[in-house]
């Protein structure tokens, strides 16, 4: 997959290199951010040129930092209906239990932030659901989308199934 931090240049896809948690968050609302403005700036009628999505991977350490929280407002002020996250939800950071320092409801905090909210109660094995989530959040174009999928890191794995 990628490394510790996802770097740009190392893994196909992957487009910015993010360093710290949640910072990667920020730049795919800067990312759904720039490609409004492109679309407004040079898009016509009959002539569209930029019309994408931006898809963010994060995890329960992102979305525990500040940076986040403060991105996914702006998100959800500014309307950002292209931006799509998916939510590893696995409950596992670097440290532990992400339940050590993190109780949070975020589908709740993401709601009041104006999101489309979604949960994929198993996202080891409903591969049908999680295409669901993210069909539906595509169809929403006016609120960007937070796709919370239940997993289990290490799954299948003795001794190493969720945990750290």
């Amino acid at each position: 997959m990628t490394p510790g931090h996802p770097e740009r240049g190392v893994t196909p896809g992957v487009e910015v290199t993010t360093g710290p948690l949640g910072q990667g968050f920020g730049n795919g609302v800067g990312m759904a951010i720039a490609e409004r403005a492109l679309a407004y700036r040079y898009n016509r009628p009959g002539e569209v040129i930029v019309d994408h999505r931006t898809f963010v991977l994060c995890g329960d350490g992102d979305l525990m930092e500040g940076v986040s929280a403060e991105a996914a407002s702006l998100a959800g002020h500014l309307g950002l209906g292209k931006l799509i996250c998916l939510y590893d939800d696995n409950h596992i950071t670097l440290d532990g239990p992400a339940s050590m320092s993190f109780t949070e409801d975020v589908l709740g905090r993401f709601g009041a932030y104006g999101w489309q909210v979604q949960r994929v109660e198993d996202g080891t094995l409903d591969l049908e659901g999680i295409d669901q989530a993210i069909q539906a959040a595509i169809a929403d174009e006016s609120r960007p989308s937070l796709i919370a999928v239940r997993t289990h890191i290490g799954y299948g794995a003795p001794h190493k199934q969720d945990s750290n």
